[in-house]
């Protein structure tokens, strides 16, 4: 599934160091804030402004998770599969390819096969 927000704004959002190095962190798999910050080596202000900026593009989501003790805390990953950027006829062409679960895939592929 292609993304169809504004092109500018993908890109001054994975054109951030720090947030590719977010991206980076996550995404081989779901991490807190504060581990995300020690494996890239950001503050932890920095981390959350840039899931933020992130999470308004739909690049990264956040789930509960539930520690030993009982308290809850938030756990970051990435929620997408690859990005493709092209420039054609000095436009450019993002396409970033979520992450989909196995019923959805089924469907997706009916509905394309249905046409």
């Amino acid at each position: 599934m292609a993304d169809e927000r504004p092109i500018e704004d993908i890109l001054d959002t994975i054109g951030d160091d720090h947030a590719r190095d977010v991206l980076a962190a996550i995404s081989e798999e779901p991490r807190a804030a504060s581990e995300v910050a020690e494996a890239a080596d950001l503050s932890l202000p920095t981390v959350y402004r840039r899931i933020e900026m992130l999470k308004e593009h739909d690049l990264v989501v956040a789930e509960t998770a539930v520690a030993d003790d009982g308290n809850h805390y938030d756990v970051f990953k990435s929620n997408f599969d690859g990005t493709v950027i092209r420039l054609r006829d000095d436009e450019y062409d993002v396409r970033i390819y979520r992450k989909e679960n196995i019923p959805d895939r089924f469907s997706s592929l009916w509905d394309e096969l249905s046409r």
